[in-house]
């Protein structure tokens, strides 16, 4: 099936890397977009509305947290950070200002269009299956959203109202990195010294009773020292 009713946007500045990208996605049926500043993205996702946006955050101009800061005023487009930068302070800032996601280069073609339709797959989740309560499906396990009860396989999986809080969490955003800081201040509302370390002892009890092991049925997985990702299942 083509995809080609999908706009994707690059802003890279590096041209070899931006025609990479654009030679890749066009392969793949997708419509591409490109600017090779922060501004000229602005000005193209402002006047053709892409689906996704891939975004380098070491642009000539601005730096490109001011692109995700711009766009996020207005719209919840997913983008994906492709950059050379690998400090875990710059991930968490970008996910934090509302990045989907989070690529670091060099990277291949393959991985590229996986991220790709999983951002896709996560806004059609995001806005659909849950604004309209219904059902999150992943493998075996369903989480009913107007009953707020999940289960694996038909079975019952009894968790606490914290540790659903989570996994609805995750399942609204699936395929996308929901930081620490993030979901402490979704679920809890404010942040203290021991969060992080509350938040990891609530997943571990999740991932205990989803029977999550590795390998098999990873439901959710762990970006270290980042945040957390509800698996999309074809990545």
């Amino acid at each position: 099936m083509s995809n080609n009713k999908y706009k994707i946007l690059i802003v890279e500045d590096e041209s070899n890397i931006r025609s990479f990208m654009a030679t890749n996605l066009e392969a793949n049926g997708y419509q591409v977009l490109t600017a090779a500043t922060c501004q000229q993205g602005l000005l193209v996702f402002t006047s053709h509305l892409p689906d996704v946006v891939v975004l380098d955050l070491g642009l000539p101009d601005r730096d490109g947290l001011e692109f995700i800061k711009t766009v996020r005023r207005s719209s919840m487009t997913p983008i994906i950070v492709l950059s050379a930068r690998t400090d875990e302070a710059d991930k968490v800032s970008a996910l934090d200002l509302g990045a989907n996601d989070y690529m670091t280069k060099p990277f291949g073609t393959a991985e590229l269009s996986a991220r790709v339709r999983v951002a896709l797959r996560s806004n059609r989740y995001a806005s659909v299956a849950v604004a309209s309560g219904g059902r999150f499906i992943l493998h075996d396990m369903v989480i009913d959203y107007d009953r707020r009860q999940v289960t694996i396989k038909n079975e019952v999986i009894r968790l606490t109202q914290t540790e659903y809080n989570i996994l609805a969490l995750l399942s609204a955003h699936v395929g996308k990195v929901m930081t620490y800081s993030a979901i402490i201040r979704a679920i809890w509302g404010s942040a203290d010294d021991g969060s992080v370390k509350k938040l990891q002892v609530n997943m571990a009890n999740i991932r205990k009773k989803l029977g999550s092991k590795p390998g098999d049925n990873m439901y959710i997985v762990n970006e270290l020292g980042v945040g957390y990702r509800m698996c999309d299942e074809n990545l």
